[in-house]
């Protein structure tokens, strides 16, 4: 006769994380698998339970490089699993994805809303390629930190010139093309504006303009005031993504506009990390054909992205 398996601390924890979709505390854990049912199914508990669950999922990851959870967050902790529905993170990039996430979604889920809006809007009319951090390559700790915006962005004259015009911009060694760089947050608030500020200004230098993009900030004056100084300062613009209307975000704070590209920094993003040599290559090979063909990220319709807010429960 077969044995059953004993169930566990782990696959409670596991299987109330599939049921709730969202990451969780392990006191949120606890109470949510009571909910549940699944509680019923261990065969003893304990008077703190939840620091068991705890202690058993710290374990699990720090001695598993192939552990199905992941800790998505500080303070407060919280887990999720590797494969969850809505997360396209992995270990490797759960710090710059993932800050006391709260939401049932993920900041890469708000990419197809800045890529949208970025294609239609009239001041960026650009394509964008989302930048993977986990595939950079692995160096010393901290080598690499704020490196990387999350999503790049490039703007191609051919639309907008006839070919005589951007032939002579060329005879004259002129950049008619511009970059830009997007630093992703779902929500800013005063005590992290700063950071958030600087993570941008850090991974910006390279391109024509940067922007610092949320779907949520803390709207008082004196956040507003520090937001104006820091782009007077030092150029990083601020977008306000709008999940219910897409094409209603706004740049609330202009970026300032670099007329040169820093190309030592483009030259080292290039060799770190192979989205962005990608970026770099599709651009090229779509300038010298004058025509944009390269697999750049997906530009969802307005059907399209009403859909997909509704699927990730984008509020």
């Amino acid at each position: 006769m077969k044995k059953t398996k004993t169930y566990s601390f782990k696959m409670l924890a596991k299987d109330t994380l599939q049921k709730s979709n969202i990451p969780l505390t392990v006191e949120e854990i606890w109470e949510k698998s009571k909910i549940y049912g699944f509680q019923d199914k261990l065969n003893s508990c304990g008077k703190t339970p939840w620091r068991t669950l705890g202690a058993q999922l710290y374990v699990e990851i720090r001695d598993n490089p192939d552990s199905e959870f992941i800790q998505v967050s500080k303070r407060p902790v919280k887990f999720a699993l590797k494969q969850h529905p809505n997360s396209t993170i992995t270990n490797s990039n759960v710090e710059s994805n993932v800050t006391e996430q709260t939401e049932s979604y993920y900041e890469r889920d708000l990419h197809p809303l800045l890529t949208s809006f970025v294609n239609g809007d009239s001041h960026f009319k650009c394509y964008t390629k989302t930048i993977y951090h986990e595939k950079s390559n692995k160096d010393k700790k901290g080598k690499n930190k704020w490196l990387h915006p999350d999503i790049v962005g490039v703007y191609f004259p051919f639309d907008d010139y006839s070919e005589s015009t951007l032939n002579i911009i060329k005879s004259f060694s002129e950049n008619s093309i511009k970059l830009f760089s997007f630093e992703m947050k779902i929500n800013i608030d005063m005590s992290h504006l700063r950071e958030y500020f600087f993570q941008a200004v850090s991974n910006s230098s390279w391109a024509n303009e940067g922007y610092l993009v949320a779907l949520k900030y803390s709207d008082d004056s004196e956040f507003r005031d520090e937001m104006r100084r820091l782009n007077n300062a030092f150029g990083i613009g601020f977008i306000k993504l709008n999940a219910e209307d897409v094409a209603q975000s706004e740049i609330l704070l202009p970026a300032k506009e670099n007329k040169s590209n820093d190309w030592e920094m483009i030259d080292r993003l290039v060799e770190e990390n192979p989205d962005f040599k990608t970026f770099i290559d599709w651009i090229t090979e779509d300038y010298q054909v004058k025509k944009v063909k390269s697999d750049y990220d997906e530009v969802f319709s307005p059907e399209e992205m009403q859909n997909y807010v509704i699927k990730h429960k984008i509020v």
